[in-house]
């Protein structure tokens, strides 16, 4: 049967369980939109800016089983979702990126959108792909998930001439997807090493990320048997709930919260699952991390990077957890919960919200009674989406994340403006959950313009933006030793007419009192199909565990004669203004 190269890609993802694009069409990619427009399965999502569809693409593939997937035009559609590719990549979410190329089937050079596509990718992509045969069309796309989705999952680009887009060709008979096993189980003498070391651990802890985002069960069954705290990573920290009362926090070195430092001060053994040990998850790499560390993770190379593991297992953890939690309950009895400890981490974590509750915001929005009147008017399901910035640490901080899986955020590649595309992403993921993006002003005026789309298909998010007019985090570590802030003072926006312009419902909460009444107008719009723009006049004064953390380790890691430049430059510019 004759075929377009088109057609065989819709066939394609239809195959593989794609539910929708992002993108925008243009000249190469025309013929493939018409078709995804044919489709009775896909959706796709016309956005404004191609880096906020790459972050749409993102949110989706983090909270659903469905993969993002990207279709945009070369050279500036794939350089404006560069960022949203960038962040997936290190962060370890699939992503399919499917881009138009400029015709093969003729002599010319120099053609609209001409460039290598394939050289700008290589730096942000697990793998590169060129179609330039029909018959290879479906094929390719069926090795590009995989390749996305197996090992450490990633972005894939797939570049698909328009001319084999536009022209049909003999094909002969379409394969079909057949979804791959999961990956073989761990030699058991590694687990057998790893089970040694947590029988005789005196206070064994552990460390959970992103990597063991569907292992919920296996994590509180090896925690409670092991009577052991668990803390996570920042991308991680939504992976273990906090309701459990083994649960300490984001972190657990000098930049972490105190039920987090505490619990881990005289850690001896520490199994460490999903993690790669970088430098957001260790605090600018200040952690004491103890000799006897058992580390899973799905990437080798994560393995003995930064802190060398007694037992290092290479393997997913969905595979690997319930290996390691059999052999465990064969070798050790269950054990009474250990009360004195779940005792210390609950004064602990009160002990640290007090301190917030105690602090004065002369006025402005507490941010702990932000996250505990957010926390709730919201179902433990719900989803919240975080930005990169101060708020991202005060989330991870104050914002108890209930159930497994329902939080996200930008981390090791960092980009700002994330959240407000993302979330809608999010919500096409979870139609049925509120979904609440937490935003600083900084980088919300990056992406606010994709409001139009959760307003143009009727996505009721609710984008609570915190207005300090800053860049408070930058703006804080330049205040200590320059006492000034240079470009970190944001020139003022208007957000009640952001909201007018891309037809969102604009609430403002200007105090504590207001925060119970503007929230729940905020859910009711969003429950009847309106994203809504919540200004928050936040206070941003009190500084979270995580800064101070790392600005100390950072300062203990200087020479002395660098400590004292540091310190007599701060004070020159503090007497001299």
């Amino acid at each position: 049967m004759k075929k377009t190269g088109a057609w065989l890609a819709r066939y394609a993802l239809e195959q593989l369980g794609i539910r929708y694009t992002f993108g925008i069409p243009g000249v190469q990619n025309t013929e493939l939109y018409d078709e995804l427009n044919n489709s009775t399965q896909i959706t796709p999502m016309l956005v404004s800016h191609e880096g906020g569809g790459a972050f749409m693409a993102d949110g989706l593939s983090r909270l659903s089983d469905s993969v993002g997937t990207l279709v945009v035009v070369p050279a500036a559609g794939l350089t404006h979702a560069a960022s949203g590719i960038g962040e997936a990549f290190l962060d370890g979410v699939p992503m399919l990126v499917i881009c138009g190329g400029v015709r093969t089937d003729v002599p010319w050079k120099f053609q609209l959108h001409q460039m290598d596509l394939h050289q700008f990718m290589r730096g942000i992509t697990k793998a590169t792909y060129l179609i330039d045969r029909h018959v290879d069309v479906v094929p390719t796309l069926f090795e590009a998930y995989r390749t996305a989705t197996s090992g450490e999952p990633g972005p894939v680009f797939i570049e698909l001439p328009a001319n084999l887009q536009l022209f049909p060709e003999e094909v002969g008979d379409l394969p079909r997807w057949q979804p791959p096993a999961l990956p073989a189980a761990a030699d058991p003498s590694q687990i057998d090493a790893a089970v040694a070391l947590l029988k005789n651990a005196k206070h064994p802890g552990l460390f959970v990320g992103w990597g063991a985002r569907d292992c919920l069960n296996e994590v509180t069954a090896l925690a409670e048997h092991c009577l052991a705290p668990v803390a996570t990573t920042l991308q991680g920290f939504s992976v273990f709930p906090a309701g459990h009362p083994l649960h300490v926090g984001f972190g657990f070195g000098p930049a972490a919260v105190p039920a987090a430092r505490n619990a881990f001060a005289d850690c001896d053994v520490m199994l460490a699952i999903g993690t790669r040990f970088a430098e957001i998850a260790t605090g600018s790499f200040g952690v004491t991390v103890p000799a006897q560390l058992i580390h899973i993770d799905i990437n080798p190379q994560a393995l003995n990077a930064n802190y060398p593991a007694q037992v290092a297992l290479a393997g997913d953890a969905r595979v690997l957890l319930p290996q390691l939690l059999q052999a465990l309950r064969q070798a050790m009895p269950t054990q009474a919960p250990n009360t004195a400890l779940q005792a210390r981490i609950a004064a602990d974590k009160q002990a640290y919200r007090q301190s917030w509750y105690d602090h004065d915001s002369k006025g402005r929005v507490n941010p702990a009674r932000f996250f505990d009147a957010l926390r709730a008017a919201n179902p433990p399901e719900a989803v919240t989406v975080v930005d990169d910035g101060n708020h991202t640490y005060l989330t991870a901080e104050l914002m108890p994340i209930l159930s497994a899986k329902s939080a996200i955020v930008p981390t090791d590649f960092n980009a700002m403006g994330y959240s407000v595309p993302a979330a809608i992403g999010a919500k096409l993921a979870r139609p049925h959950l509120p979904v609440n993006c937490i935003v600083g002003d900084g980088c919300f005026r990056m992406t606010c313009m994709e409001i139009i789309t959760a307003t143009q298909y009727q996505l009721g998010v609710v984008y609570y933006v915190f207005c300090d007019g800053e860049l408070s985090q930058i703006a804080q570590a330049q205040e200590i030793p320059y006492n000034r802030k240079p470009c970190t003072v944001l020139a003022r926006v208007a957000l009640d007419g952001v909201a007018h312009a891309v037809g969102a419902l604009y609430l403002k909460i200007g105090s504590d009192a207001e925060l119970t009444s503007q929230m729940q107008a905020a859910n009711a719009a969003a429950l009847a199909g309106q994203p809504v723009i919540v200004e928050v006049s936040i206070d941003y004064s009190k500084r979270t565990a995580f800064t101070e953390g790392v600005v100390k380790t950072n300062f203990q890691r200087f020479t002395l004669s660098q400590k004292a430049r540091a310190v007599g430059r701060a004070l020159v510019r503090k007497v001299t203004g």
